[in-house]
């Protein structure tokens, strides 16, 4: 397998090169990434002691470029990740979000059917979605691989819009496609404009800790060591021209998670006195802010064998130790 991992030095695409490099599986990983704000190599540090990997910095919006790449390299498998992610910045520059998220994926779509023509049942284009192309939900209910598409944000309906390209490939090409919708992820290396990062660095460091609206949406959060895992077994093991939802059942009201993670920050640090909580502070809601997303992810574990590993309590504390240690880190990606 010669891979390329799209977005490889962002948050969930770091996570899963550090994870598929000692696979005998792979015989090759290609790293491409734009390096735009939320991408650093730093967070690939020790994958360059491996001589199957390497990194290109390319943008995905210059076909010329990812075709040469994809050519040279001799390309088999992809797990396209790359794409404008926070919706706060897709509703001040949505153009932004078109270009990569769309058109970019149309150039990558492109680069892989002229070179696999002839060769697609040994070949696989996993494309790394998310939940919020199904919209927004009320109390009850879940987003199941039948939902209808209803995406209410710009980066939304960006990815909405890569999910249907990728979907039209495999009807018109036989493009050997596959389609993932996950919900929210944490863990380490997510840039720190994130809920959680920016919770605990806010918590840690003094700072006022925005909570949107009431506090009362809800996410449904998935550790991202879980997901590489899914994203493996979809690659490997998934039907082309099928989609797999990805969640961990997991859901939590921002302000319970934020305050959560507030008290975990305290544990840490051994306040006494002053504590995170008294850091909240309650903003105006975000434009168009959907109230809940929960995934049903039963096709996966009955048709896959997935199922997350990790326990939430767990997994939230080995993140927000991961940010106390990593100092460095936040300073570096945040400069």
């Amino acid at each position: 397998m010669r891979l390329l991992v799209t977005g490889g030095a962002g948050f969930i695409g770091s996570n899963l090169v550090h994870s598929l490099l000692p696979k005998p599986e792979v015989e090759k990983i290609v790293v491409l990434d734009s390096l735009t704000y939320a991408g650093h190599q730093l967070s690939l540090k020790g994958a360059q002691k491996f001589s199957k990997y390497s990194f290109s910095k390319v943008d995905l919006r210059e076909p010329d470029s990812v075709s040469k790449l994809i050519n040279t390299e001799e390309i088999t498998h992809v797990i396209h990740l790359a794409a404008e992610s926070h919706v706060d910045r897709s509703i001040s520059d949505p153009g932004a979000f078109i270009e990569t998220n769309v058109l970019g994926t149309f150039n990558l779509l492109e680069a892989c059917r002229i070179l696999w023509e002839d060769n697609y049942s040994k070949c696989r284009f996993l494309h790394v979605s998310t939940d919020e192309v199904f919209g927004s939900l009320g109390k009850t209910g879940v987003f199941s691989e039948s939902s209808p598409y209803k995406p209410n944000s710009p980066y939304s309906a960006s990815k909405a819009g890569a999910d249907h390209l990728v979907r039209a490939y495999y009807h018109t090409y036989a493009f050997p496609g596959i389609i993932t919708n996950c919900s929210n992820n944490f863990g380490p290396y997510q840039f720190p404009e994130k809920l959680i990062p920016q919770t605990i660095y806010r918590a840690a460091s003094g700072k006022p800790i925005p909570v949107y609206g009431d506090g009362t949406n809800v996410r449904d959060w998935l550790y991202v060591m879980d997901h590489v895992e899914a994203l493996w077994l979809v690659l490997t093991s998934g039907k082309a021209g099928e989609s797999y939802n990805i969640g961990a059942d997991n859901e939590w009201p921002n302000l319970r998670l934020i305050e959560k993670i507030c008290d975990l920050v305290d544990s840490k640090l051994k306040r006494k006195i002053v504590t995170a909580r008294e850091l909240l502070t309650f903003v105006k809601d975000r434009q168009g802010h959907d109230f809940r997303y929960a995934i049903d992810a039963c096709k996966i574990r009955r048709e896959l064998g997935w199922k997350p590993t990790h326990k939430f309590e767990s997994a939230m504390e080995m993140t927000v130790n991961w940010y106390l240690s990593n100092g460095d880190w936040l300073e570096a990606v945040m400069s």
